[in-house]
């Protein structure tokens, strides 16, 4: 199912304003990104159930201490994935998504942890499964992803979410490698975002019950719907953040927005998660432009 029309126009008018903005700001953008990485990193390895907190997720990548013991393999796993982040944010430009790049990411995010698996597909014996999910075959492997390769590549008529939705679902369902599907598969979102001009994303743990359930709608019924949802409210929010910083707006919680206009607060929660407003999350708290003016049809209801 495609991205609707409503969705397709808000971010075509973000992608224009963003571009407008931009020019001149590399270095504001760059750091931004910079910025974000501890998130990204967090966010990721916390879907895939790893005990690191973000606090502590930015003290390992700033090679600090951390008051409890952890994990050698959770410490590896920070590190090789923010590596990976940085590495697509200078490479994206440079080449097309391919079977070369994946094994690359892959060598990257997982070598050092178990270096027998790092940087190949599933071999034969080698099967996997998520949840009651069983992933194909590993003989299948390498034709599946060459397969969907071939399809992104090669479709220059559907839009670019749509096809970005659907090569995520069917990488994450062939679940090409015997470990780090599911971080793979979100850089190369990012990736993929990246090449054609727009900011990275982050999914976010907290949002991991829609992120599955859309695995679980493309499994029963082949529906992209679900994960279109996902990546296209990622993306807006990404938008908000770099646009309201490209503006040179003071930045205040939304929180304390929404108290100096006697808004709803659970009401602006819910407007900032559809993006009805451009609030973006930064370690996990809601924030927004002071100067924002709230203008919608149907106002929020004031507090009594």
């Amino acid at each position: 199912m495609a991205i609707s029309k409503p969705i397709k126009n808000r971010l075509t008018l973000l992608k224009s304003e963003y571009d407008t903005l931009r020019k001149g700001k590399e270095s504001l953008l760059a750091i931004i990104d910079d910025a974000e990485i501890p998130e990204s990193v967090y966010n990721s390895n916390a879907i895939e159930n790893s005990t690191l907190t973000l606090k502590e997720t930015e003290k390992i990548l700033l090679d600090m201490e951390v008051s409890r013991d952890v994990s050698l393999r959770e410490v590896f796993e920070a590190k090789n994935l923010a590596r990976v982040i940085g590495y697509i944010r200078n490479k994206s430009q440079d080449t097309e998504i391919s079977k070369e790049v994946i094994l690359l990411l892959h060598q990257m995010l997982i070598g050092g942890i178990d270096d027998v698996i790092a940087g190949r597909f599933r071999k034969t014996g080698e099967y996997v499964r998520v949840g009651t999910h069983v992933a194909p075959a590993p003989e299948h492997v390498e034709r599946m992803i060459e397969t969907i390769i071939t399809e992104y590549t090669g479709d220059l008529s559907d839009y670019f979410l749509d096809k970005i939705a659907k090569f995520h679902l069917n990488f994450e369902t062939i679940h090409p490698f015997n470990d780090g599907n599911g971080r793979i598969g979100r850089v190369l979102i990012c990736f993929q975002l990246q090449r054609i001009g727009f900011p990275i994303i982050i999914i976010r743990d907290r949002e991991k019950k829609e992120y599955y359930n859309a695995f679980k709608e493309y499994n029963h019924t082949k529906k992209t719907k679900a994960m279109e949802k996902v990546i296209s409210l990622a993306l807006m929010e990404s938008f908000s953040k770099r646009i309201t910083y490209l503006k040179g707006q003071k930045i205040i919680t939304l929180s304390d927005y929404t108290k100096a206009h006697n808004f709803s607060p659970s009401g602006m929660i819910n407007a900032a998660k559809r993006q009805n407003i451009p609030a973006f999350r930064e370690k996990g708290v809601w924030k927004i432009g002071e100067a924002f003016v709230y203008t919608a049809t149907k106002r929020l209801p004031k507090n009594n």
